[in-house]
């Protein structure tokens, strides 16, 4: 199946990147970053930012830019079967180099699981220095850690 990625959600004066790798299945349906219930990214941003949870599309986006976060994904096209990561063939990167340039503002870029850190070092070369740092997936698909123990690890955004 050939997958797209949707428009990065992206504040003008965003100082925070977080790159997730590819839309899955359910985030497609729904032309939803992280729309599967179960994925933790939005209940890990609600909580980090000290909000109250809400499902709606628009109040995540807007909990996002009111934040100063943009959100995107490494790679703008793949062929996929299924939601996850190592199926995915046959990709290409996003235009970082124009984004950054844009966004110059962005200092951390915040990597939502390892391929998604794999696939930028691969793909994109950096004109200027990033603090760059990986975090657990916050897919369902990585039961390797506790929600608690990926939880403490993303609340970083907190310091940065």
């Amino acid at each position: 199946m050939k997958s797209f990625s949707f428009p990065p959600i992206a504040p003008e004066k965003a100082k925070i990147l977080i790159l997730g790798t590819m839309p899955g299945t359910k985030s497609l349906e729904l032309n939803q970053y992280y729309g599967h219930n179960q994925n933790n990214f939005w209940k890990f941003m609600f909580t980090i930012l000290n909000e109250d949870f809400s499902t709606d599309y628009e109040t995540k986006k807007e909990l996002l830019v009111k934040n100063n976060l943009a959100l995107w994904d490494v790679l703008q096209f793949c062929d996929r079967v299924g939601s996850l990561d190592s199926a995915i063939k046959n990709e290409i990167a996003n235009d970082f180099e124009h984004f950054l340039e844009k966004h110059s503002h962005i200092s951390t870029i915040l990597f939502n699981g390892q391929k998604a850190a794999a696939f930028f070092k691969k793909y994109v070369h950096l004109k200027k220095t990033y603090q760059l740092i990986t975090l657990p997936s916050t897919s369902p698909a990585n039961a390797g850690k506790s929600f608690q123990s990926k939880l403490e690890e993303w609340s970083i955004i907190k310091t940065l």
